[in-house]
């Protein structure tokens, strides 16, 4: 009869519940969750005691979860289900800088710093000048474009999870760029580290023979006025995990260059241009 659940009918009958007014969107998202959860368990024949671990797995996830940290979202990025999300939702036209994972370690609020400035306020690490150009389709300057960066330091920690050890804003800085579209600071080569293991997602990741680490990347988040938001990384092209990060974030035209500097105020440089799409631009 109608309404009565059946293995083979099991989508039709939980679906056939959802009520009438319910916001559209909301019916066509629950409806593909149901049919695709309920293939899953159909295609691998799931068992009792597999569905017992995979609800024992969600709740110490939740658990763990606190205004510091979001395991939930560790679990989305490590399934490269983020990345999935970001790439969607960020299609750009060709030549345009591409877009990856936001992360968790950006701060609103950042100090606003003079071009050039040093942005590494512990001293310590390999000292890195970040330059380039932040510019439109065709190659012209953007003027008043705001370059927001942040990275780990020397030992491959955020301030933020360091308060007592790190200076507030280390490795931190937003940068606007003038009529030439120049940004240009100082900052450290970053290093490859560790997403938190210490939990629910590093114990799927060690039963899965995964490491946890994420290749060394320096943070942006570029935004001007009639142009698409660009969050994005550059990672060091000779890092041991570029084509291993765990969260699935790098992508091959991030790659930067860090040439080591012979003689000047620096021991690497690293030139990279950000291209921005305009807002209007169709997908």
């Amino acid at each position: 009869m109608k309404g009565y659940f059946t293995e083979e009918g099991s989508v039709e009958a939980v679906n056939a519940r959802m009520g009438k007014q319910v916001d559209p969107r909301l019916a066509e998202v629950m409806a593909c969750l149901i049919k695709h959860i309920h293939a899953f368990a159909k295609e691998t024949k799931l068992t009792q005691e597999e569905w017992e671990l995979g609800i024992d797995f969600l709740t110490r996830t939740g658990r763990i979860c606190s205004d510091e940290r979001q395991e939930f979202i560790l679990l989305s990025d490590t399934l490269g289900f983020s990345m999935l999300v970001d790439a969607i939702n960020n299609r750009r036209p060709p030549g345009a800088t591409e877009n990856t994972v936001f992360g968790p370690f950006h701060v609103k609020g950042a100090p606003v710093r003079q071009m050039g400035e040093n942005i590494s306020l512990d001293g310590k690490g390999e000292s890195c000048l970040y330059e380039g150009r932040v510019i439109d389709l065709d190659g012209n300057s953007i003027e008043g474009a705001k370059v927001d960066v942040w990275s780990d330091n020397a030992e491959g920690y955020y301030d933020v999870q360091q308060p007592e050890i790190q200076p507030k804003w280390n490795n931190r800085g937003i940068f606007v760029t003038g009529s030439d579209g120049t940004y240009r600071f100082i900052g450290v080569k970053p290093v490859s580290y560790p997403i938190p293991d210490d939990g629910p997602v590093g114990q799927m990741l060690a039963s899965l023979g995964r490491h946890p680490y994420r290749p060394a990347h320096m943070h942006y988040l570029v935004t001007a006025d009639g142009y698409q938001k660009l969050v994005t990384h550059t990672f060091v092209g000779d890092d041991a995990y570029l084509d291993s990060d765990t969260v699935f974030g790098v992508k091959k035209t991030l790659v930067a260059p860090f040439q080591r500097v012979a003689q000047g105020p620096t021991q690497w440089r690293s030139l990279f241009n950000f291209v921005l799409a305009p807002t209007e631009h169709p997908e």
